[in-house]
């Protein structure tokens, strides 16, 4: 992100981390900064903060940073934003008691590498929260980066990121599974993966057009029962570990379709 928003005339002064090394690769990575360590006192000579680390350590380097600085306002008309996005802003407090508006802004988009973010948080949606001055500082950023920011309620994020959760590591997940079992069937690894990243594609076109139940298809909106049962013996034979997924998607599949399976009628 730090790249894009250089990219965006968003003057990057200082990139810090606890291993100074790491903050080296990341300024040689985003093409502007000065690296430095979290403990650095220049850290507070920034306008806006934002921490990009992982969900667990949000809170240890925002109560490191509340203790930089002189006076119990030190940080006053600063803005510190967080990119969690299972996190309310409100784990930042330790910052804000010193007198900074604090937020968070997090990206609905799959980031799997610093060179995928290049190329995928341009032009996305991102949940932003927090104080008046953190949301404007959010917004403008976005705004650079093409993207559309939408409103989150702070005691709800983690249902807002467990929807990130159901349909993107979980779909990866069933990715390659689903590989697996083409390969099996004989089907050439060099025609696996492509033909499931267009069956997916279309899959996510027909829903974004029409929802989730008028997209659905299969034996399981059919009520072809003799074909999951067919489905569950292999299963059993090739991948028993994930005959309970699949029983557990079917539950869910009958729920969205409104279809009664036998015996339950």
């Amino acid at each position: 992100m730090g790249r894009l928003l250089a990219e965006s005339r968003v003057p990057i002064a200082f990139v810090a981390a606890r291993n100074i090394a790491a903050a080296r690769r990341a300024v040689q990575f985003i093409g502007e900064g000065k690296p430095m360590g979290l403990t650095d006192p220049r850290l507070c000579e920034a306008s806006v903060i934002l921490i990009t680390t992982s969900d667990s350590a949000v809170a240890d380097v925002a109560r490191e940073l509340a203790r930089q600085g002189s006076g119990k306002r030190a940080w006053q008309g600063k803005v510190v934003l967080h990119t969690c996005g299972s996190i309310p802003s409100d784990v930042l407090r330790p910052l804000k008691l010193r007198g900074a508006a604090i937020g968070s802004l997090h990206p609905y988009q799959t980031v799997p590498s610093p060179k995928a973010g290049v190329r995928s948080l341009r032009n996305c949606f991102w949940a932003v929260e927090g104080d008046r001055a953190a949301l404007l500082a959010a917004r403008d950023w976005v705004r650079r980066l093409g993207g559309v920011a939408f409103p989150v309620r702070p005691a709800r994020k983690t249902l807002y990121h467990l929807s990130a959760f159901t349909v993107c590591p979980t779909l990866v997940t069933l990715m390659a599974q689903a590989e697996d079992l083409l390969k099996q069937a004989g089907v050439p690894a060099r025609i696996a993966r492509p033909m499931l990243t267009q069956f997916v594609m279309e899959t996510a076109k027909n829903f974004a057009e029409s929802g989730g139940r008028r997209s659905l298809t299969g034996p399981a909106v059919r009520g072809d029962w003799a074909t999951i049962r067919r489905h569950l013996a292999a299963l059993r034979q090739v991948a028993p570990e994930f005959v309970p997924v699949y029983k557990s998607l079917l539950q869910a599949m009958l729920r969205l379709a409104g279809v009664i399976a036998p015996g339950h009628q």
